[in-house]
C-alpha cells in the first residue's frame, strides 16, 4: 500500500497469493465505486484508513461474518481526523461509505485492544497527512510485534516513526525506496502449521526456505515455542530445517497477546501430543474470521478432549482419543482448516470447507503433499 500513497513503481518478490493481499490489490489498482473485500479484515482496515483521505467516494462491504466484524476504533480514530465516513447498516460495523476528505487533524487516539491493524492502517496512511501523525494508544495493546513490524517498515521507506509507551508518532514525509525491488519475507504464521506437523509425526524433517533469524515478525517466536512439543530448528541460509526430537513438555501455559494467529496451531498440537494447557491472552479472537476461541472448543470435544473456554482463554485437559472419523468444521476460517490438518496424524478426520486457505494460503494443501501428506478431496 505504501507504494501506491507514495507513487513509488517498485518490484515485488516472494508476494502472496493470499486473497487478503489479491483483493487489496484489486482495490487499489482500480476505481471501483463499490469494493466487495469479501472476508480480507487486513484489507477492510488498511483500506478504510486509505480512501478515507484519497479523492475517492466509495462503498466498501464484505461477506456475513465480515459484517459483523468490528470497525468502530478505526473509524471514530479517522472521523477526529476530519474523515466523512458513514455506515450503511449497523453502527460500527462494515459496510462503509467513505467519501474522500481533506485531514484536518493528526493528534488522534485509539483503542488499541482490538486489533493491531487499526494501528498499522493508520501509520501507514501518514505521508498523505499533512503533519506529523501522534497516535495515543489507549487500553491494553494487543499484537505489539506487528505495529513495531510497521514502524521498520516505514523507516525503510524513509519515513521516520517511533512507538514509546502508549505513544506512536510518523512523520508525514515521503516514502523513497532504497531498491526498485523489494523482496517480501516468507509468512512465519503459515510455517506454524508445518511446525505442528513435524511434532505430532513420528520421525520427520522439512526443509523450508524464505525465512531469516532476525525477522520482525511476532510470530518468528516459532523456534523456541515448539521446542516445547519437541521440534528442533536449524537456520541455514535463506531458510530453515524443523526435525522432531524425543523431548516435549509435559504441561504447557502461554500468554497469545502478542501471537494471537498462533493460538489454534498450539491447541491442536497440544491436544495431538496430549499436553494439557493453558492458553491465555485470546482476548480478541472472538472477532476473527471466527469466534476461535469457540470454534476450537466445539472441533477439540468433538476429537475428544475436554476444554474450558472463557472470553480470553483456552485449557485442553482429559485427552480421550478413539479411532472414528472426526468432521472438522471450518467456520469459514482458513487457520482452523490449517490447523486441524495435522491432527490427522493422530486419528482420521475430514475437514469441511477446505478451501477457506486461499484466504492466506492458497498453496497449503499441495505443500503439504509434498511433505508426505496423503488425503482425497471430497468434489461433492
Amino acid at each position: 500500500m505504501l507504494d501506491k500513497i507514495c507513487n513509488l513503481n517498485l518490484n515485488f518478490e516472494n508476494l502472496s497469493k493470499a486473497n487478503d493481499s489479491v483483493v487489496l490489490q484489486r482495490a487499489l489498482q482500480g476505481e471501483q465505486s463499490i469494493i466487495d473485500i469479501e472476508n480480507c479484515g487486513t484489507a477492510m482496515r488498511f483500506l478504510t484508513a486509505y480512501f478515507a483521505f484519497s479523492n475517492q467516494t466509495v462503498l466498501l462491504t464484505g461477506d456475513t461474518r465480515m459484517q459483523k466484524r468490528p470497525i468502530k476504533p478505526l473509524v471514530d480514530a479517522l472521523l477526529s481526523m476530519g474523515a466523512n465516513i458513514q455506515y450503511q447498516d449497523k453502527i460500527g460495523f462494515p459496510p462503509l461509505k467513505i467519501m474522500g476528505a481533506k485531514c484536518t487533524n493528526t493528534n488522534i487516539q485509539i483503542n488499541a485492544s482490538i486489533s493491531s491493524q487499526y494501528i498499522t492502517a493508520l501509520m501507514l496512511i501518514a505521508p498523505m497527512l499533512p503533519n506529523v501523525l501522534v497516535i495515543e494508544l489507549i487500553g491494553k495493546i494487543v499484537s505489539t510485534p506487528y505495529i513495531k513490524m510497521t514502524l521498520n517498515l516505514l523507516n525503510q521507506f524513509g519515513v521516520a516513526a517511533k512507538f514509546d509507551d502508549n505513544r506512536i508518532l510518523v512523520q508525514n514525509a515521503k516514502c523513497k525506496a532504497q531498491n526498485s525491488t523489494f523482496v517480501v519475507e516468507g509468512d512465519w504464521s503459515s510455517v506454524s502449521y508445518w511446525y505442528s506437523a513435524v511434532a505430532l509425526s513420528v520421525n520427520s524433517s522439512i526443509t523450508i526456505n524464505g525465512l531469516t533469524k532476525n525477522s520482525l515478525q511476532g510470530d518468528s517466536i516459532l523456534p523456541s515455542l515448539f521446542s516445547f512439543f519437541g521440534v528442533n530448528t536449524e537456520f541455514i541460509e535463506n531458510g530453515i530445517i524443523l526435525s522432531k526430537l524425543d523431548f516435549q513438555t509435559e504441561f504447557f501455559v502461554f500468554d497469545f497477546c502478542d501471537n494471537p494467529d498462533l493460538a489454534q496451531t498450539v491447541a491442536v498440537t497440544c491436544a495431538g501430543l496430549k499436553i494439557p494447557c493453558i492458553l491465555n491472552g485470546l482476548d480478541n479472537l472472538n472477532l476473527k474470521e471466527s469466534n476461535r476461541i469457540e470454534a476450537l472448543s466445539n472441533e477439540l470435544a468433538l476429537c475428544g478432549i475436554k476444554c474450558i473456554a472463557t472470553n480470553n482463554s483456552l485449557q485442553l485437559f482429559d485427552f480421550d482419543f478413539d479411532e472414528l472419523e472426526k468432521q472438522i468444521d471450518t467456520y469459514k476460517d482458513h487457520r482452523m482448516a490449517m490447523a486441524f490438518l495435522p491432527l490427522c496424524f493422530i486419528m482420521p478426520i475430514e475437514i469441511n470447507d477446505s478451501d477457506v486457505v486461499k484466504k492466506s494460503y492458497p498453496n497449503f494443501f499441495e505443500d503439504a503433499k509434498t511433505i508426505g501428506f496423503s488425503f482425497e478431496e471430497n468434489l461433492n
